[in-house]
């Protein structure tokens, strides 16, 4: 069976019980069709990028899924009837991601990312640095 990821945002105006219902009966839809809901992960409520039907933040969920495509199309059905639900996101994927999703770890556990601004500073500094000392060179030189 194919495997999915989907991510859904829920209204800033539901409950965190409503939250855990929505996601309940969206994988009702999973396990009725003969798929399974390998992780569920509550994100909690996030500010939102830019405002969606007049909401600033949402209750985020992502869940992978292990599912035949009848079921994935009813469950999206479902999810663009239910008005709770501001948008949703389904991508197909190769494998399943194992452990906490980048979203749920914390920053001292993420990889250290590299930032190019930092690199470029470091590296002006040795240049200019290697210049004042060539210059000092010069001068010593002129002073014998």
């Amino acid at each position: 069976m194919p495997l999915y990821e989907t991510v859904i945002i829920a209204r800033q105006d539901i409950s965190t019980q409503q939250v855990e219902t929505l996601t309940e009966n969206m994988s009702s839809f999973i396990t009725d069709g003969g798929g399974t809901v390998a992780k569920v992960e509550n994100w909690g409520l996030r500010n939102l990028a830019y405002k969606i039907k007049k909401n600033r933040k949402g209750h985020y969920v992502l869940l992978n899924l292990d599912t035949p495509v009848d079921a994935m199309k009813e469950m999206e059905r479902n999810l663009l009837l239910n008005e709770d639900v501001l948008r949703h996101m389904t991508i197909r994927v190769e494998e399943l991601e194992e452990g906490d999703s980048v979203m749920l770890q914390s920053r001292s556990a993420r990889p250290e990312r590299r930032r190019d601004s930092d690199d470029d500073d470091d590296t002006a500094k040795s240049a200019k640095s290697s210049d004042e000392d060539k210059s000092d060179e010069k001068t010593d030189e002129g002073e014998e």
